[in-house]
């Protein structure tokens, strides 16, 4: 297995990441994710991340910091190295090549590319049809390849009745030809 080329997670300064959190999270300011009170006041850092700021509710008393009730809480990576992962993720790099360019382990990689995934399309807005919506209209049959005579029919419960049957006639077909070996 090859090193990375450059050591990326040495480009990033953990004080720039969560700082663009906390701009991206509350653009107007830090809310409490539990009431939503703005009167909130700094409670301390981190100790194991030093930039990481803790944050106490003055309205319903709940301790929070930069990451609680993200994607990226509760995980024993550094903030620098979620952020690595999204750009590579962005690249269209597998979860291998992630693994190797950031010296992780492929599960790691593989549970954090999937928080990042779940997290970005939690953010999607719902659909909403608007105005006219036009249909086509299709007539879809399943299971009668080959068989005009079912489709003639539609197919109703005397086609489904037999299904069963004849998956099991079809499956020994497969697995009981004579090999040319």
């Amino acid at each position: 297995m090859s090193s990375p080329l450059v050591n990326l997670s040495s480009l990033i300064d953990d004080a720039k990441c969560y700082e663009l959190i906390r701009q991206h999270r509350w653009p107007d300011g830090v809310r409490c994710p539990r009431c939503g009170d703005a009167k909130v006041a700094r409670d301390g850092r981190d100790d194991a991340q030093r930039h990481r700021q803790r944050y106490r509710c003055a309205g319903c008393g709940a301790r929070f910091d930069d990451l609680t009730g993200t994607v990226l809480a509760g995980h024993h990576q550094p903030l620098r190295v979620w952020v690595l992962c999204l750009y590579l993720m962005g690249l269209n790099l597998s979860n291998r090549q992630i693994a190797r360019e950031l010296d992780l382990s492929q599960p790691d990689v593989q549970l954090m590319t999937e928080r990042l995934r779940h997290g970005l399309v939690a953010k999607l807005p719902a659909v909403v049809l608007d105005g006219e919506v036009e249909v086509d209209e299709v007539y879809v049959v399943a299971g009668h390849k080959g068989r005009p005579a079912d489709v003639a029919k539609g197919g109703g419960s005397a086609g489904v009745a037999g299904w069963r049957e004849r998956r099991a006639a079809a499956r020994w077909r497969r697995t009981s030809r004579p090999s040319s070996a």
